[in-house]
C-alpha cells in the first residue's frame, strides 16, 4: 500500500454521485428486499440530522484530530472564494502548521515538508482585497497578511485561540474573519496550542511538534482541508456528491498512524476509491473505532462509516475495501454490514 506522506503527487479527482449508496441498494435488491427497506436507506436522517448551516463547510483533519469550519460566504465572499480556490486545488492537503503562538493563534496554509528537500512553498494566488467585517474573537478563522498592507492576504490563515479583537480588529486595517470553528473543534485547536514549538526560520517560526524531543519536521502537526456537505463529528465520513472519503487509519497494528482522504473513481460495476497521496499525514494517537489497514491481506477496514447521500445520512458498519490497483493506490469495496 503506497502510504507515503513524502509523495508530492496530485492525483486525478473523480466524482461519482451516489456510488456507495448505489452499491448498498444493489445488494439489498439482490436479496429481494421490499421497497420499504430501500426507502429506509434514504430516509435514515432523523437520528443523524443537524441544524442547517448557511455557509460552506470545510473539514480540517490534523495530526491531533479533526475539526470543521463554517465559512462566511455572504459576509466575506471574496475571501471565502480565495480560500476555497486553494482548498479545491488540493493546496492545503499535506501542509504543516508553521506558526502557533500560545493563547493567540494557530496558523498554517503556506508550506509542505518534503524529506531530503525541505519546506516547499504552496503557490499563491493574487492577494485578496481586505474584507474586515467580523471581530477576531475566540474560535473565528481569519486570513494572515503582510504587515502594513491590508490587501495582502493569499494562502495563509489562522484560528483565533483567544479573543484577539483588541489587537486584530484595528491593526493593519483589521484582519478579515471568514469563518467560525464548529462544535467541539476548539478542543483540537487548544490541544495543538498546548504542544511545544520549535523555531526553524521564517518557514517554521513557531512550529508545533508531537514528540517529547524534536528531531525532524516529520514530527510537525500536519493538516488536510476538504469541502464537505455537512458538519459531522463522525471519525469516518463518505460524501456521495463529491465522492470524498475522509478517514484515519492504524497501519499494521500501530506501525503507523495516519489520516488521509480518498476520492471515488467512476465505475459501473464496483465502488472504487483512490488514495489522495498528498493527504497522507501522520496521526499522533489512535482512538476507539479507528480504521485499520493490513499489508498482509491488503484490506482497509472501517468499523463505522457515516454516509451522506445528498443530505440523507446513514451509518454503514464493518466496511472493507481491498487494494485492487497498487500502482494507482485504488481500493475496491469488498463487503459491509447492512
Amino acid at each position: 500500500m503506497l502510504l507515503r506522506s513524502d509523495i508530492e503527487t496530485n492525483p486525478q479527482y473523480y466524482a461519482f454521485s451516489g456510488a456507495f449508496m448505489t452499491a448498498v441498494l444493489r445488494r439489498i435488491l439482490k436479496k429481494n428486499a421490499s421497497y420499504l427497506l430501500v426507502s429506509l436507506v434514504f430516509c435514515l436522517t432523523a437520528a443523524f440530522s443537524n441544524i442547517a448551516l448557511a455557509g460552506t463547510i470545510v473539514r480540517v483533519s490534523t495530526t491531533i484530530g479533526d475539526y470543521s469550519i463554517e465559512l462566511l460566504d455572504d459576509i466575506t465572499p471574496a475571501t471565502v472564494q480565495n480560500f476555497l480556490n486553494y482548498v479545491n486545488r488540493n493546496d492545503y492537503n499535506g501542509t504543516y502548521l508553521h506558526r502557533v503562538v500560545d493563547n493567540f493563534v494557530v496558523q498554517g496554509g503556506a508550506f509542505r515538508f518534503q524529506p531530503f528537500v525541505g519546506p516547499i512553498d504552496v503557490a499563491t494566488d493574487p492577494p485578496v482585497v481586505n474584507e474586515f467585517m467580523v471581530s477576531n474573537t475566540r474560535g473565528t478563522v481569519a486570513m494572515a497578511k503582510i504587515d502594513g498592507d491590508p490587501n495582502s492576504a493569499t494562502n495563509q490563515w489562522f484560528v483565533n485561540i483567544a479573543n484577539n479583537s483588541a489587537n486584530l480588529d484595528s491593526n493593519n486595517g483589521g484582519f478579515t474573519v471568514f469563518g467560525n470553528v464548529l462544535g467541539d473543534g476548539l478542543t483540537i485547536l487548544d490541544a495543538i496550542d498546548d504542544l511545544p514549538v520549535v523555531a526553524l526560520g521564517f518557514k517554521a517560526p513557531n512550529a508545533p511538534y508531537i514528540v517529547e524531543t524534536y528531531t525532524s519536521p516529520t514530527e510537525f502537526v500536519y493538516m488536510n482541508v476538504e469541502v464537505v456537505q455537512r458538519f459531522s463529528s463522525a471519525n469516518h465520513i463518505y460524501e456521495s456528491v463529491s465522492g470524498l472519503l475522509i478517514t484515519s487509519v492504524n497501519v499494521d497494528s500501530g506501525a503507523e498512524l495516519i489520516s488521509m482522504n480518498f476520492n471515488t473513481v467512476a465505475s459501473l460495476t464496483d465502488v472504487i476509491i483512490e488514495a489522495n497521496l498528498v493527504s497522507v499525514i501522520p496521526r499522533k494517537e489512535s482512538f476507539d473505532g479507528i480504521a485499520t489497514y493490513s499489508t498482509t491481506d491488503t484490506r482497509l477496514r472501517i468499523p463505522s462509516l457515516e454516509v451522506n447521500l445528498n443530505g440523507s445520512v446513514s451509518v454503514i458498519n464493518n466496511v472493507v475495501f481491498v487494494l485492487s490497483d497498487v500502482a494507482l493506490s485504488r481500493f475496491t469495496l469488498e463487503s459491509y454490514d447492512e
